[in-house]
């Protein structure tokens, strides 16, 4: 799957089970930038289709799935096409970010090119987890942090501060496009009309997103504004949502801890089965 904006190329691919892998190429500069290394087979073949070599890693967070492929990736970049291929990732996690030569810390610009790339810390996952952020050309990259009509498990921060970086993420344009690391979106939906089903946008959300899944289609990426309209984690301020979960008027951090708890517990659909780490 491929979409152009305002001269950058993204090239979405799945490795693993779920894993969506992404490329990023600036023609102007011949940069191609992965998100995350999930899996190097598919990554070296996407690649390979379109001609592009790898000169940039960026890393969301340090979970396997995530980071399992930066060693091999920037050995044979380097071996094989005399590349430099360089890592970026969360100053706040250094250590967990295999062969790291960039750390970023929220605020930073990094240059992809001539393209100016915001990072946005956004902790609660894990506590270094960051998001990329294409400024001119309104596309972001959340790893784990946030999935469409969902959001990724709070493991290494608090509730409070996992909040607050929804809000961050909030607070980009309604039209920012959301790239996500895993195709969880069928199984979300679920949980999503559990605790609010007389949301007509999400009924009519989950209704499509039957439909691609029926041939195996990606349901991503998404804008923010439809997530904000349907996704339940960016929600909390929702009246329909607080009635459901006797949480009317509390602060919304709460209603979100909540709504994180509750999912957790369901466990309704395959998006986050025992023994996984999203």
């Amino acid at each position: 799957m491929n979409n152009e904006t305002a001269g950058l190329q993204v090239h979405q691919f799945i490795c693993r089970t779920d894993n969506y892998g992404y490329l990023i190429h600036d023609p102007a500069s011949g940069f191609t930038a992965c998100i995350d290394t999930p899996e190097v087979e598919p990554i070296e073949r996407a690649l390979a289709e379109k001609g592009w070599t790898l000169t940039h890693i960026l890393n969301t967070h340090h979970h396997f799935d995530h980071v399992g492929g930066n060693a091999e990736l920037k050995q044979k970049m380097e071996y094989f096409h005399g590349v430099q291929c360089t890592v970026v990732g969360s100053r706040i996690d250094p250590e967990r970010i295999p062969f790291i030569d960039v750390r970023v810390g929220d605020g930073d610009v990094y240059r992809f090119g001539d393209h100016e790339v915001v990072v946005i810390e956004t902790p609660g996952h894990t506590r270094g987890h960051i998001i990329y952020h294409f400024v001119d050309h309104d596309i972001a990259f959340v790893g784990d942090h946030l999935f469409s009509l969902g959001c990724g498990r709070r493991m290494e921060s608090s509730a409070g501060k996992m909040w607050q970086a929804m809000e961050k993420v909030m607070a980009l344009p309604n039209e920012t496009l959301l790239y996500y690391a895993h195709e969880y979106t069928q199984a979300n939906a679920r949980f999503a009309l559990a605790v609010e089903p007389g949301n007509l946008a999400l009924q009519q959300r989950s209704a499509e997103v039957d439909e691609l899944r029926k041939t195996n289609q990606p349901t991503v990426p998404t804008t923010l504004g439809l997530e904000k309209a349907t996704n339940p984690f960016l929600r909390a301020d929702s009246t329909e949502i607080q009635q459901r979960m006797d949480l009317v008027n509390a602060p919304l951090e709460r209603v979100f801890a909540e709504l994180r708890n509750r999912k957790d517990a369901a466990w309704l659909g395959n998006d986050e089965p025992v023994g996984t780490v999203e």
